[in-house]
């Protein structure tokens, strides 16, 4: 089997699929590979992402060259993620039907985040036992389905002293982000002002503070190409964050306060 790019999938990276083994039935799920995946790297705090693209194609080398793309990127920024991990990510996307699977890259490379339109995770905390899995018997002949996939990621990257976090997608769908360093909200508490109430900041209110965390500043055109939603949307938020004095405003950017 082939990949986009022209290579051969790499045996280790599917152990437990035959070649010529898979069942019929998975042509549904092949029908599901639509969505070109969309890789946002954060390489310059002033300027846009550059975005690169994997095509869609068969199930078993679209996750291997969303993988290899996405750990190739980051390690090119100096992140140390390794490949392992990210695959584990990677592989949930098949619970999300492939629906728009974004990855960004930030942080110099060791904070990736990977978003989808999917279904979403409705039991986070049971995602992230060993054993608990949802995966389909169609899904078995691309993954392993036997609920090990997240636990060991974030298994690994506590143990690094980093973080892997799951989160509801703005409008729908799963927001995983690993991390190494420590979970995000206890980076935004850690770097607020003693006076600044933050325990009651929304969902997107939390994204913006992330993305300056990571990035120094932001404006709406950033904040709208990494999470969607409109413009006035994330101009909003920024204004309402200035008034309770967590930002400030520097020409078009904001910063922390």
């Amino acid at each position: 089997m082939k990949t986009s790019k022209g290579g051969t999938v790499a045996r280790d990276f599917f152990p437990f699929v035959e070649n010529g083994t898979a069942h019929d039935a998975a042509s549904s799920l092949e029908d599901m590979v639509v969505y070109p995946a969309r890789i946002a790297v954060y390489d310059d705090a002033a300027a846009a992402p550059r975005v690169v693209i994997v095509d869609s194609q068969d199930v078993r080398s679209y996750l291997e060259d969303i993988t290899k793309t996405v750990t190739d990127l980051s390690h090119g920024q100096g992140g140390a993620i390794p490949f392992m991990v990210i695959r584990e990510i990677v592989e949930n996307y098949i619970h999300a039907y492939f629906m728009s699977p974004t990855i960004s890259i930030l942080d110099g490379g060791n904070t990736i985040r990977f978003t989808d339109q999917g279904p979403g995770i409705p039991c986070k905390d049971r995602a992230l036992e060993y054993g608990t899995t949802s995966a389909t018997e169609e899904m078995k002949h691309y993954i392993r389905g036997v609920g090990s996939g997240l636990p060991y990621a974030q298994q690994y990257m506590v143990d690094k002293g980093g973080s892997l976090s799951i989160e509801d997608n703005i409008d729908q769908g799963t927001v995983v982000t690993i991390s190494t360093r420590t979970h995000v909200e206890e980076q935004v508490k850690a770097h607020s002002k003693p006076s600044a109430n933050l325990d009651g900041l929304t969902e997107r209110k939390q994204l913006i503070l992330t993305y300056i965390e990571d990035h120094g500043q932001a404006g709406p055109t950033e904040l709208q190409e990494a999470y969607g939603k409109s413009l006035p949307t994330w101009s909003r938020e920024l204004a309402a964050l200035v008034a309770d004095g967590i930002l400030k405003k520097r020409g078009r950017k904001y910063t922390r306060a």
